[in-house]
């Protein structure tokens, strides 16, 4: 096995070697001899078994995490006798240019495996080192701390203008705020899952006089923590020896709770003896209090990670906590309600996803949201228009037009090749975003990068408005803030670019005024469209009306003072847009419309023409040539509209009811068919 180590820690896999604890540059192999680490980034009443099913499902996901993360322990917690020490987990990654440096603080369990699911995946945007605490080694946390210090100093001087990233879990969480609070000055990401700063509010506080009253033989204490990532067993434990039952029925109960890891019992008893997890619990206390006390100094822009399930921990409420005292604008909180303590272990968490939808992921000093930009998965793409169960219902129908002007079903008629710029109506609260996104995606793997309000991204204030962490799948599918300088980086970038120039006034618009454009006078990007060459698609969107009707719009809701009062309060939670601008554009009044749904109807989508702008730079240079292209524009998103509210009157399967009734007798996952072009 050391051949093997020897052989996959290559010189020819890496660029340099992860730097020994002192945080000199190793000029010699790792001494851990591990296996190739990376690995692919899957009569009883209905309800109960519909929720047993789903309980299960989750229980085998995480069992799968636990299984390969027991597997490749088993030679890294082999006693070497050496100190704590970093090591990269892939045999080899084909990286982007001047990837970040990721460093992993593992757990209470020290092996550095924790994010074992995630190493192919991440190992293609990261150049990754995980942190490794022999089994043995008793390294105080404070030493701890100028080991990943001296690491992250070192690292900084060779890339001043690269990023680092600190994943903790658990312990390895406070270790991360320890070294960002002695690191202000060095540009660092936090992403801290569960972290372990709530230790004085948790049971575990209990588990260390149970461990020191077990005989050494038989110390069932990890095999519980473990256990209890998905049930309660653990808090019943705690009860138990509270009430003072004696310790071997304890013990009874917490064998017949963990057959399930009856096959890997002395793998985990490796890797935390009962004189190691006492070690570490004690650990957990001083490593929380001295993070705690110095949050204060912390600059670092943080992502933490919290599961709801967590029965070692209060994950939850502890997340809530730091996002409190931690720098408001640089910290987002995601939560996981279903997940249990060791979150990293699910194969339902996808760290580069969450990373991707948060926007966390840049290469530079603040992040681009063109050049960071990470496209979508396949299964990306399909969980975000899972997450949007309304557009299951609507079997959305889309029309594109041919170079020769043919119309044909489907979108063969949009241009492969960039710089493209679609530009259309919004529906009410924007329901065409992700039918269109995600359509065009699965279809024709062209990625439309939407030029998006900032209310998707941020909030000037916490109030009322949904939280950012809603629109991850938009940030995910290639949502952009609206800013011209983002217009321009996607155009110079050949990208396809989604604009809507009624934005929000359209997709808050009152009653009456459904497939009505509220275009802004002048023309804002015609002009720099031609200045690439851009093609411009205009397109037309209809279906709203047959969803739902809005009853009680904004200007009803502003005769009434709560009403008015609330509506001012969530505006100032944003950013404002076209200060300058005049007419009903410029009235950006964020709300929530009264809205009356119906029985789903169907989404239509109808592409226009393209038209050229390569060739006609000097002339869309003059603002009276691009204000009458920016007018032919607007006439022929209003024909699109038009000729899909005639043409929907024709399909027999609007309603849901014929929909259904297909898709029972040809398959639910057949394609509908509509009218007749």
């Amino acid at each position: 096995m050391a051949a093997t180590g020897a052989r996959l820690f290559s010189a020819a896999l890496f660029r340099r070697y992860p730097p020994s604890p002192d945080g000199k540059t190793n000029s010699r192999r790792t001494p851990i001899a591990t296996p190739r680490l990376a690995v692919s980034v899957d009569q009883v009443p209905p309800a109960t078994v519909e929720k047993e099913k789903r309980r299960e499902e989750k229980k085998k996901r995480r069992m799968n995490g636990w299984n390969e993360y027991l597997e490749r322990s088993k030679e890294l917690i082999k006693p070497d006798g050496g100190p704590p020490r970093w090591f990269s987990p892939l045999e080899c990654a084909s990286r982007l240019d001047n990837s970040p440096l990721l460093l992993f603080l593992p757990g209470i369990d020290g092996v550095g495996l924790g994010l074992i699911l995630h190493h192919q995946k991440l190992g293609r945007i990261f150049d990754i080192w995980c942190l490794h605490i022999p089994v043995a080694d008793r390294t105080p946390f404070t030493d701890l701390v100028k080991i990943v210090e001296r690491t992250v100093r070192s690292e900084y001087q060779r890339s001043p203008n690269r990023p680092i990233y600190l994943v903790g879990e658990s312990l390895g969480a406070c270790l991360a705020l320890a070294v960002a609070a002695l690191s202000s000055d060095i540009d660092l990401v936090l992403i801290l899952a569960n972290p372990a700063t709530s230790i004085r509010r948790s049971h575990l506080q209990l588990l260390t006089p149970l461990l020191e009253a077990l005989p050494d033989p038989f110390s069932p204490a990890l095999p519980n923590i473990l256990r209890s990532t998905t049930g309660e067993s653990l808090r019943m434990v705690l009860d138990n020896v509270v009430q003072g039952l004696p310790l071997q029925n304890t013990a009874g109960e917490l064998v017949k709770d963990f057959t399930t890891f009856s096959l890997s019992l002395h793998v985990l008893a490796d890797i935390l003896p009962k004189e190691t997890l006492v070690w570490k619990l004690k650990m957990l206390k001083s490593a929380s209090a001295y993070a705690l006390s110095r949050l204060y100094a912390i600059k670092a822009q943080t992502l933490i990670l919290c599961s709801g399930n967590d029965q070692l921990l209060p994950s939850q409420q502890e997340g809530e906590r730091l996002l409190e005292l931690l720098p408001r604008s640089k910290s987002q909180l995601r939560k996981f309600n279903d997940s249990g303590h060791f979150l990293f272990l699910e194969d339902s968490i996808d760290l580069v996803t969450i990373v991707k939808g948060t926007s966390y992921y840049r290469r530079g000093k603040s992040h681009d949201y063109i050049s960071d930009y990470i496209p979508p998965t396949p299964e990306e793409a399909r969980k975000v228009t899972e997450s949007y169960s309304l557009y299951n219902l609507v079997s959305t129908v889309m029309l594109s037009t041919l170079e020769d002007g043919t119309i044909v079903k489907g979108l063969a008629g949009i241009p492969s090749e960039g710089p493209v710029l679609f530009v259309g109506d919004h529906m009410l609260l924007g329901l065409d975003k992700v039918p269109l996104w995600c359509r065009i995606f699965s279809e024709r793997n062209i990625v439309v990068r939407g030029i998006a309000h900032p209310l998707f991204f941020m909030r000037t204030k916490k109030g009322k408005l949904p939280d950012v962490s809603y629109f991850d799948g938009l940030r995910i599918m290639g949502a952009v803030p609206v800013a011209p300088t983002n217009l321009y980086k996607l155009f110079s970038s050949k990208s396809h670019v989604l604009l809507y120039p009624g934005g929000i006034r359209e997709a808050f618009h009152r009653k009456g005024e459904e497939y009505k454009l509220f275009w802004p006078e002048q023309s804002e990007f015609v002009r720099m469209a031609a200045r690439f060459g851009a093609k411009i698609v205009p397109f037309g969107v209809v279906g709203e009306d047959d969803i739902g009707q809005v009853v009680f719009d904004y200007d009803d809701l502003v005769k009434i003072p709560y009403f008015r009062s609330e509506i001012e309060s969530l505006t100032k939670e944003t950013a404002h847009l076209r200060n300058d601008a005049g007419g009903e554009v410029a009235n950006q009044q964020v709300h929530l419309p009264l809205i009356l749904p119906k029985v789903p109807g169907r989404f239509y989508f109808y592409f226009g023409k393209p038209l050229e702008t390569k060739g006609r730079e000097q002339e869309l240079r003059d603002k009276q040539k691009s204000q009458e292209l920016y007018l032919q524009l607007k006439s022929e998103v209003e024909k699109c509209i038009a000729y899909l509210k005639e043409k929907r009157e024709s399909d027999p399967y609007r309603g849901l009811g014929p929909r259904l009734l297909y898709q029972a007798s040809h398959g639910f996952e057949s394609d509908v068919p509509t009218f007749e072009i």
